[in-house]
């Protein structure tokens, strides 16, 4: 049970759940009706084999860097609660969930799951070479919309990709917001991060401008998909949160930075996932 706990900690199980409401998002929209049980079952275990992959290769390829930085010196890996080779072996088995999960959707997202792979590993080299990595991870998560998207239409549309967008810039503003408290160590080990590059003040901009993105793109969604007025309501709401994230968050004051990247982020994706569902089925 304590090696389970490690192994949860870790992969921040609770962050895999919160992303998922833009995944099934993408699933109902995709018909903009009800997926089947089946369906929603493999594209959840699709998600989670990604997810945990993804943020086990994040671990491993960073280990040098976490075990260097106060902040997440004691984070599993680092503290060496968990070995490296286990947790290969979690990453292998993950993919193998992924790869299984997608061949239970349909053909395309079987073909199409090693490219989310490549993605999401690649994510974890960027912050050598560019301070562009966080809106990288943006996009690497926003292919979760997407992705559900091909899983219950087994086709390639162009309509999925505006949500992903969405949830692109969600995730980079957020993770800019995080990032302004590695300003030092970043700089220090030559490390590329937005706030690295522009400072605390410089990088709350630029997530402001990542968050007002998602916001446009979530607008955008709605237009081209003609729902209606209970999905605007959500992105209100959803906009209203993301602003007060900003209010609660300023240059010089970073001591509320996780309540506003991690506690009420995840509501973003909740209520326009439940606002959407009144529109689709009112």
């Amino acid at each position: 049970m304590t090696k389970l706990k490690d192994v949860l900690d870790m992969v921040d199980f609770g962050h895999t759940l919160f992303g998922l409401p833009f995944a099934y998002l993408g699933a109902f929209l995709a018909i903009k009706g009800m997926p089947t049980l089946s369906q929603l079952i493999w594209i959840t275990l699709a998600m989670v084999g990604a997810r945990t992959a993804a943020l086990c290769l994040n671990r491993l390829i960073d280990l040098d860097i976490d075990r260097a930085n106060p902040r997440t010196a004691e984070w599993v890996l680092p503290a060496k609660k968990l070995s490296p080779q286990k947790v290969w072996i979690l990453v292998f088995l993950s993919l193998a969930l992924l790869l299984f999960s997608a061949a239970q959707l349909n053909p395309l997202c079987l073909k199409l799951s090693p490219l989310a792979v490549v993605v999401l590993w690649m994510y974890s080299y960027t912050k050598r070479f560019t301070w562009w990595c966080h809106l990288i991870l943006g996009l690497a998560i926003g292919i979760g919309p997407v992705g559900a998207w091909i899983a219950i239409t087994g086709t390639f549309d162009w309509q999925p990709f505006i949500l992903g967008m969405a949830v692109a810039c969600w995730i980079a503003g957020f993770d800019t917001m995080y990032a302004c408290q590695d300003i030092v160590f970043d700089r220090q080990h030559n490390l590329y991060s937005i706030p690295a590059r522009f400072g605390e003040e410089g990088a709350l901009i630029f997530s402001a401008g990542f968050h007002v993105g998602t916001v446009f793109f979530l607008v955008l969604t709605g237009i081209i998909l003609k729902l209606g007025l209970f999905y605007y309501t959500g992105v209100l709401l959803a906009a209203i949160i993301l602003l007060y994230e900003h209010v609660i968050v300023k240059p010089g004051d970073l001591s509320r930075v996780n309540f506003a990247s991690f506690k009420i982020n995840r509501y973003v994706g909740l209520l326009i996932f439940i606002t959407t569902l009144i529109d689709i089925f009112s």
